[in-house]
């Protein structure tokens, strides 16, 4: 919590638009409302200051947190949704329902502390009811081989989606890891990592593979160009960096950095340095400011998205 606080704080002082979400892991609902007063109480406080902050709460809820599919692990939970069968398409049907009841009290505690706009970080299975909300928000902003070709389709189903109940639409999550091929596998690039499971440590990667810093970064500029021409509103790149993730140039089995999504890569000491990613962004929302041609600030759904750039603590391990 201390992290997120100090980085929101620096981002409002920076003058941005400040979007404050907790990415929670193994948390009970009664938890997750306590970490999200919290949040409220910081965004008021910066919104009182005079700062534009919007808080999400919560991501991904029913696979990270506990109390909606079996398992009290992220690893357990995800076996059960990767397995096909009546038994899973149960406890699918069922899901939505005891989100939305948890959603509603994590939004009565939002509401009752912080008077600017929410949103929720989703999974599309998990069948939130948006109408309380703000922003209408997914973390599948991903382009993978199978889906590829009717992906424009699916974000523009998306904003429509959006229009039909008169709120914006945004990507919370869409990102690439930096090795040849990682494109075509969208949101299950990092599965290419060996972990230690009992202590949740990357140890290796499972074989070896060409970096592709120019792949990750064409990747991330085509997802923009089709977001901004289909009236997304804002989009998030999933990562600023991979800190578990190093770069080791010298042993590639060990160069863990090839299966970040960062834009930047993390050295062994703790710094970093930036990747093609990186300046490709600077570059694109650079030429767009110059140009007059900035991304709207008003709420309503535009064909420009936000450029944004989310942290993670810890990488991902597949969706």
């Amino acid at each position: 919590m201390d992290r997120l606080k100090i980085a929101a704080t620096h981002a409002a002082a920076a003058g941005l638009e400040t979007w404050i979400c907790p990415f929670t892991a193994d948390l009970t609902g009664d938890a997750l409302l306590a970490l999200l007063a919290e949040c409220a109480d910081h965004g008021e406080r910066l919104r009182r200051e005079g700062s534009e902050v919007v808080l999400v709460t919560g991501s991904e809820l029913s696979l990270m947190n506990k109390g909606f599919v079996p398992g009290e692990t992220f690893l357990d939970r995800s076996k059960v949704l990767a397995e096909r069968g009546p038994r899973l398409q149960e406890l699918l049907a069922a899901l939505p329902a005891r989100m939305n009841e948890l959603l509603a009290r994590a939004v009565a505690v939002v509401r009752g502390r912080f008077g600017g706009k929410i949103s929720y970080a989703s999974l599309p299975f998990e069948g939130v009811d948006w109408t309380p909300f703000d922003y209408i928000s997914t973390d599948a902003g991903y382009r993978y081989a199978p889906i590829a070709e009717r992906f424009p389709e699916l974000i523009r189903a998306f904003v429509n989606q959006g229009k039909a109940q008169g709120k914006p639409v945004v990507i919370t999550e869409f990102g690439c890891a930096t090795y040849k091929g990682a494109a075509d596998a969208g949101p299950r690039g990092s599965e290419i990592i060996v972990w230690d499971e009992a202590t949740a440590t990357p140890l290796e990667l499972n074989g070896e593979y060409l970096r592709d810093e120019a792949g990750q970064a064409t990747c991330l500029r085509e997802l923009l160009e089709i977001f901004e021409a289909e009236g997304v509103d804002t989009a998030f790149v999933h990562a600023f960096a991979g800190y578990v993730l190093p770069h080791r140039p010298d042993a590639p089995r060990k160069d863990l950095d090839l299966a970040s999504s960062g834009v930047v890569k993390v050295l062994e000491d703790g710094t970093w340095e930036p990747k093609e990613a990186f300046s490709m962004l600077a570059d694109h929302y650079g030429r767009r400011t110059s140009t007059g041609a900035g991304p709207s600030t008003t709420g309503a759904a535009s064909a420009t998205a936000r450029p944004e750039i989310s942290s993670s603590p810890a990488p991902r391990r597949g969706d």
